[in-house]
């Protein structure tokens, strides 16, 4: 299998997904959008990775490629029906390629906290194996406000009603991470927004209290990240 990863800042990357890849003997191709780099053919990938990134879907002004990725994103998924895992930004991008639109949350979710799944999640074939109640890794202050057409909700927080979604069989995004791995919150911090909203959220002392955090969590992390992968393979066989 060949996946295509579009990446919105170079150390946001799948985390823990590339571990799973490559044991499998699969190839994910990064593409720093954010930097330039073009998109390339889709017909020649297996699937579309979208991972998060530092900017807002609606700074299309400040970040034209957004618009660009969008389409992008529609013609893969609608089009061509490749199969798509979103993660963070890449669940918003989503939402806004089908025809729905994002804006700020309330309130920001930044810190390990509780997802639950809806009965559409529990009954489905992305999440299935994850408990009823799990905690993740939360870091945005955005969100999905309107749910496109023919998406379903799997998953919903306690400030945050689209958590998870899927449209059809094969394109499914996520707002929270458990791509986690040791190094991520540290790598994250080197972008000043994300600082920011850390600092925002936990104090002066939210970068070592969130590190210890996913410390704690970590096992499980890996292991509903690791149920997530193999999930979507089966999502994404051709039938």
């Amino acid at each position: 299998m060949k996946v295509l990863v579009i990446q919105h800042a170079e150390i946001e990357h799948p985390g823990i997904f590339r571990k799973f890849l490559e044991e499998d003997g699969h190839q994910w191709f990064p593409i720093l959008i954010n930097q330039g780099e073009k998109l390339p053919e889709i017909d020649n990938f297996d699937g579309l990775w979208v991972m998060g990134g530092p900017m807002d879907t609606w700074e299309e002004e400040k970040y034209s490629w957004l618009v660009n990725e969008k389409e992008y994103i529609h013609n893969a998924v609608v089009k061509k029906g490749v199969p798509y895992l979103g993660l963070c930004l890449g669940h918003q991008l989503l939402a806004e390629a089908l025809g729905a639109k994002c804006g700020p949350s309330k309130k920001s979710e930044v810190g390990v906290l509780d997802v639950k799944l809806t009965d559409e999640g529990a009954r489905g074939v992305i999440l299935d194996g994850f408990p009823d109640t799990f905690k993740c890794l939360q870091w945005h202050g955005a969100e999905v406000k309107k749910l496109p057409e023919g998406c379903k909700v799997l998953a919903y927080s306690e400030l945050c009603q689209v958590q998870a979604m899927s449209w059809g069989l094969r394109a499914h995004s996520f707002q929270f991470h458990v791509e986690v791995e040791d190094n991520t919150v540290r790598d994250w911090l080197s972008l000043d927004e994300y600082s920011l909203a850390l600092k925002r959220a936990k104090g002066d002392n939210g970068a070592k209290f969130l590190e210890e955090e996913c410390k704690k969590e970590m096992p499980n992390f890996n292991k509903l990240a690791e149920r997530l992968y193999i999930n979507w393979l089966q999502t994404s066989s051709k039938v």
